[in-house]
């Protein structure tokens, strides 16, 4: 490939959280755009995390491999600061204290969502644990590896989030964690503006990954399937297509314009004109105002 299809060539990205889903959807693709991606995740061939799924971070370092960049897989629990001490100095020893793109995509909380009671009815120690899981792992992580960025004066953090506007996403800890994830993103680009380092949340529409296709008892060749089971899930979209937003945010010279805002891929394939890994462009946006706005009320501005 040529340096413009590759435009991520020698570029270095850590994304925490790449194990499966969109994390994994944007390893590959900045892997696709050339970079050198350290992958992490508790979930190993050497092991399971808690979760207990099969997805590991060796298999997605594979195929950042194969799409074209350097996948390294980093095995990293993101709750235990000496462990993402570790990883910086593994990558800034690797890659000569360089660091372009850092991806905070830990997540782990499926499980510890309760979507059926109010706050007042809920566990309390399952929902710090969610925050705990969602939002701690985030801060830890930009704590270590900014400084590489910062002394290079240049590079872009992502904030994987869900949902770009104030809007209630259904369950209180979810909420707060999600919406949490978006204030960092508006913190950490306060701080580093003036040192040429941009910061992004960046959201998906109806994502497509491993376990939401588990829950559909389709698999991606037959996901159209699914539709049986919820119409709306004939406009989700594969986690390639947040990659490809991602990626296209790291090549972008103006991205610096963006900082501090949550951007969603509905917003960005119009602008960088990426597909999903199918050629479609879906727009989650539009189809939330054509088929769901009357019922649920408008998905809201962007924060």
């Amino acid at each position: 490939m040529t340096h413009a299809e590759q435009p991520l060539s020698g570029k270095v990205a850590l994304v925490a959280g790449g194990t499966r889903g969109g994390g994994r959807g944007i390893a590959v693709e900045l892997g696709s755009a050339g970079a050198i991606v350290y992958v992490t995740g508790r979930s190993s061939r050497a092991g399971r995390s808690g979760l207990d799924r099969p997805e590991t971070i060796e298999e997605t370092a594979e195929q950042i491999t194969a799409a074209g960049g350097t996948g390294i897989a980093v095995r990293t629990d993101h709750s235990r600061p000496e462990e993402v001490r570790a990883l910086v100095d593994r990558i800034a020893a690797e890659q000569s204290g360089r660091l372009d793109v850092l991806v905070n995509s830990v997540w782990g909380g499926d499980p510890l969502t309760d979507w059926e009671h109010p706050l007042w009815e809920q566990d309390l120690d399952t929902g710090l644990r969610l925050l705990r899981q969602a939002v701690e792992t985030h801060v830890i992580t930009s704590r270590f590896a900014l400084p590489l960025m910062v002394a290079r004066g240049s590079g872009l953090v992502v904030e994987v989030t869900d949902g770009n506007t104030a809007r209630y996403r259904g369950s209180f800890f979810y909420d707060l964690a999600k919406s949490a994830v978006i204030r960092l993103a508006v913190a950490q680009a306060a701080e580093l503006k003036q040192h040429g380092v941009a910061a992004v949340a960046v959201t998906p529409g109806f994502l497509r990954s491993e376990a939401m296709l588990e829950g559909f008892g389709v698999t991606e060749a037959n996901w159209r399937d699914g539709a049986a089971k919820d119409p709306h899930f004939a406009h989700s979209e594969t986690p390639a297509y947040l990659g490809r937003a991602v990626a296209a945010l790291a090549a972008d010279p103006g991205v610096m314009s963006r900082t501090g805002k949550a951007l969603a891929t509905w917003g960005l394939y119009k602008e960088y004109g990426f597909t999903d890994a199918d050629g479609t462009q879906p727009d989650w946006s539009a189809h939330w105002a054509g088929a769901l706005e009357k019922e649920l009320g408008p998905l809201g501005d962007p924060l």
